[in-house]
């Protein structure tokens, strides 16, 4: 296989140690993607097994988000001080303990201490895949790598909801935790075998305001974002106070970056204008993203009338889409421009969003899929090189923290996406019954608004890459 041939010349690893290294990254990769979409599913299982409401156990959802988020940055800084291997060994160990301790969950209190252990852990694996993989592989294949690795997150999407139903059909929830030991032992192996320890330890002081203050900002965002997602004055006000926080927390954080003599998060990587477009537009284009996965099952249950089970299968031809195309996408960036591929693939994106705003009242079930599977395909086509673009432009000293960006960007485009959704089902809940068809209509307008917004970004750069090719002449 091409991905494990060895060139004279190549950076990274050899071929075979590339090779159980990919293993241990996409592992984990599969883990974390399993665990999201599965545990949704039952948190009404849940709810009824521990006596608890409904309302209550979406922590067991949001306390995995929120501490996930607000340690990202952190520990994107703290691997170019104890090395790839040994944080994301860490915080494997930690993710598949705390696995562990939620299978073995006799409360709710228990359970959500559990979820934001392992988001913690999680957080450690997620900041640094990405760079792990630049590390290993040569830059020629960096492309085709981030393009199977988009290819396993659309195939893991698409198999766990029908798998986490087939689970939960025949045995309890617990059991949707206990399937992360034995990949976890296995990716932990791998880890501490292949995986090299690079960039090398450094003694510089940590920043320890600086994750202070990254840690407000980043979970008082999530936490705005969830307060505005429902109803009512008091929540009105939470949000507004937790946005307020955001800001004078992030303030506070770019002003203590700038004096910091060894920052958190390095700004001097924003002054690469490729760079920080390739993470606008990631942004943009996971508030759409956030809007529409959120969306479509309301549409589907809710204003369509299809059960849980069958809406999985209608929500599968997008990830299809990013499947079929992810691949020749991530191959593509590898030899053309990435930020031309990755502005085709946003416009497909939006083709398929406008498509899915104008379903009709009771349209087919194909004609669900088709309009889906354009969306998937036209995500499959940004992603990937889109990635490319915002790790090539970083340098290699500097790729965890690029890493990190990276999966900022990720979880604040699809949380605000999904706040999006609860404001909107919240306003038209105050305007009377049967709105959720309307609530769910302007949202999939609003992703393409963000879409379009997402486009004009990545064009925009495709200046700074003449300037750049100019340059290089």
């Amino acid at each position: 296989m091409a991905l494990f041939t060895d060139q004279p010349g190549d950076e990274g690893l050899p071929g075979r140690e590339r090779g159980l290294a990919m293993a241990a990254v996409m592992t984990m990769t599969t883990m974390a993607v399993f665990d999201g979409s599965m545990v949704n599913i039952a948190l009404p299982q849940i709810a009824r097994t521990l006596d608890v409401s409904a309302g209550a156990t979406v922590w067991v959802s949001n306390g995995y988000l929120l501490s996930a988020a607000m340690t990202l940055a952190i520990f994107a800084a703290l691997a170019t001080r104890i090395g790839f291997r040994s944080l994301f060994a860490l915080g494997l160990t930690v993710f598949t303990l705390t696995s562990v301790g939620c299978a073995l969950s006799t409360s709710l209190d228990m359970l959500v201490t559990m979820r934001v252990l392992q988001g913690i852990g999680g957080a450690a694996t997620l900041s640094i895949g990405p760079a792990i993989l630049r590390s290993v592989f040569p830059n020629r294949l960096l492309g085709r790598i981030l393009g199977i690795n988009a290819l396993l997150i659309g195939t893991s999407t698409a198999v766990a909801p029908v798998l986490g139903g087939t689970i939960l059909s025949a045995m309890s929830w617990q059991w949707l935790f206990a399937i992360n030991i034995p990949l976890g032992i296995i990716a932990v192996i791998l880890t501490l075998r292949v995986i090299p320890n690079n960039p090398a330890k450094t003694r510089e002081p940590f920043d320890f305001a600086g994750a202070f203050l990254s840690a407000v900002t980043l979970g008082a965002l999530i936490m705005a974002a969830d307060a505005f997602s429902h109803p009512g004055n008091d929540d009105l006000m939470t949000a507004v106070i937790y946005g307020l926080t955001a800001i004078l927390a992030g303030l506070a954080f770019i002003w203590r970056q700038r004096r910091a003599p060894k920052p958190l998060l390095p700004l001097g990587m924003f002054a690469s204008s490729r760079f920080s477009l390739a993470a606008l537009t990631s942004l943009a284009s996971f508030v759409s993203q956030g809007i529409t996965f959120v969306a479509l099952p309301f549409l589907f249950q809710s204003v369509y009338g299809y059960s849980a089970f069958v809406s999985a299968l209608l929500f599968t031809p997008w990830p299809i889409g990013i499947i079929l195309a992810a691949p020749h996408a991530g191959r593509l960036a590898d030899r053309y421009p990435a930020a031309i591929i990755s502005t085709v693939g946003l416009s497909v994106f939006a083709i398929g969003l406008v498509l899915l705003a104008q379903l009709p009242e009771n349209p087919q079930a194909w004609d669900i899929g088709v309009r889906s599977l354009i969306c998937g395909i036209g995500f499959g086509c940004f992603q990937s090189p889109n990635n490319r673009e915002m790790l090539s432009n970083a340098s290699r000293e500097n790729s965890g923290y690029a890493s990190g960006v990276l999966a900022i960007m990720r979880t604040f485009g699809q949380c605000l996406g999904a706040a999006v959704v609860g404001v909107m089902l919240s306003i038209m809940a105050s305007r009377g019954a049967m709105q959720e068809g309307h609530a769910v209509q302007l949202s999939l307008w609003i992703a393409v608004t963000a879409t379009v917004l997402a486009i004009a970004i990545s064009v925009s750069r495709l200046g700074s890459l003449r300037t750049h090719v100019q340059e290089q002449k």
